[in-house]
């Protein structure tokens, strides 16, 4: 136990150190997002993976927290997986290129020992779509970062109820990881996720969700695995209908999903990680307790009904910025210096 504590809290205070001391190299290098009219650094993907894997290896290799063959050979996958997602963040890739680098990571990680090959397949076709879903995510300052730990601590809590200690602590870890990125990313953020980050993030996430229930009963594995990844389900189901009713192609980024409609609705930017942190941790709440058999898988059904509610509620908000009245006023007063300025001109 005291061995767990301190390794979250040296990875806390290191991916906090590298989120910051490598802003100035992703900003040289390119490797920024665009908020805000403003290019932000990406550097707390890089931060996030590189202090989970380095705090985990080390206190696996002297024996404080032994992670286990299946537990290790997840890490080394999951950080292929994040250097595929820092070759997105530098360069733009086609969009099917992320998702099969990984199935091919997935199909190393995935226990067919256990869960055999038909459940096999179906369980790298579910890392692949919740790794896409939570990939997603990283559209709001904070978002991201709040869903991440969150479901975390829940896939954590059931790894220790399954005495998957390895598993349990390496999951800490990147949840303690995911809390010192967070310094930074709290709006207004300094530094962004990013490809790199998300991707690891998502990675480990749902493949230890499946770890965890290899082996187990089909349906109340369904349950729990989708109640782990609510949030993001959500936000790809939203964005999925929003642009299909458009007539608009899915694969075409646009700035409409979940944490942008909750702002055109008037949240502010500090609340939209919170309520949508707040419904990730009821989905791994319902998780834990159908993993631990205090409720029956049917209460996945409820944080089903809960997303389909938000996600029809919120399908038909507009997504372009609305504007307030000075808002308004001085745009186009803008507009009419520019045209202007061209006729003098």
């Amino acid at each position: 136990m005291l061995y767990g504590i301190a390794a979250a809290a040296a990875t806390l205070l290191l991916s906090a150190l590298l989120t910051g001391v490598l802003r100035v190299p992703a900003l040289r290098l390119g490797i920024t997002d665009r908020r805000r009219r403003r290019p932000l650094p990406l550097s707390g993907g890089t931060a996030v993976a590189l202090a989970t894997v380095l705090v985990a290896a080390g206190a696996d290799a002297a024996g404080l927290l032994p992670l286990g063959a299946g537990v290790g050979r997840m890490a080394v996958a999951a950080g292929c997986v994040a250097l595929l997602g820092l070759a997105a963040d530098l360069r733009r890739l086609r969009w099917w290129v992320a998702p099969a680098g990984t199935a091919v990571a997935a199909a190393f990680v995935v226990p067919y020992e256990e869960t055999g090959v038909a459940a096999g397949v179906a369980a790298v076709g579910w890392i692949v779509v919740a790794t896409a879903a939570f990939r997603a995510l990283d559209h709001a300052d904070g978002l991201a970062g709040t869903v991440g730990a969150v479901g975390a601590f829940g896939a954590a809590a059931c790894a220790t109820a399954e005495l998957m200690d390895g598993l349990a602590a390496l999951l800490g870890v990147l949840a303690a990881a995911l809390a010192g990125f967070l310094l930074h990313n709290w709006f207004p953020a300094r530094a962004g996720l990013g490809a790199g980050g998300a991707l690891f993030t998502g990675f480990v996430l749902a493949s230890s969700a499946v770890f965890v229930r290899a082996g187990q009963g089909i349906g109340a594995g369904a349950a729990v695995l989708y109640a782990l990844a609510a949030i993001g389900c959500a936000d790809a189901a939203l964005v999925v209908l929003g642009r299909r009713l458009d007539r608009r192609a899915v694969t075409r980024g646009r700035p409409d999903h979940l944490g942008h409609r909750l702002r055109r609705l008037g949240l502010a930017p500090r609340a939209v990680p919170v309520l949508l942190g707040a419904g990730s941790a009821g989905g791994a709440l319902v998780a834990v307790c159908v993993h631990t058999g205090r409720l029956s898988p049917g209460a996945a059904w409820w944080v089903a009904a809960a997303a389909a509610v938000l996600v029809l509620v919120l399908v038909r908000r507009p997504v372009t910025p609305v504007f307030r009245p000075r808002q308004r006023v001085a745009s186009a007063s803008s507009q009419v210096s520019e045209r202007l300025r061209v006729r003098s001109g």
